[in-house]
């Protein structure tokens, strides 16, 4: 019993001398997707906030002003989601897979 809290509290220690460090490595980071073949591509920061949307101008010509609606979503929700999970990612490395629920806000 007492092994497991010895290794919960080096966990602990070693989570709040990486964890600030972490969250600054996912904040620089960004996370690029696309969408409709290249048509649209989005990029997002760590934090899933959008810096960047391209349009392929050359595939712009075949699609209707609905579809490019709906593509910007998709892609800029695929980038999103990368980034979600390279914080979740980031998360289970640091914690060692230990699931602690009340961490996962910590980092976005």
């Amino acid at each position: 019993m007492f092994g497991d809290l010895g290794k919960i509290m080096k966990l602990a220690g070693e989570m709040k001398t990486r964890l600030p460090e972490l969250k600054q490595k996912l904040e620089n980071s960004t996370y690029t997707a696309d969408a409709g073949g290249g048509v649209v591509e989005a990029t997002v920061t760590g934090k899933g906030q959008l810096v960047d949307i391209k349009l392929d101008k050359d595939l712009l010509a075949e699609v209707d002003v609905e579809m490019l609606e709906d593509l910007i979503k998709a892609a800029v929700g695929a980038a999103q989601e990368k980034a979600v999970a390279a914080a979740q990612e980031a998360m289970a490395e640091l914690t060692g897979g230990m699931d602690i629920p009340e961490l996962g806000g910590l980092l976005g």
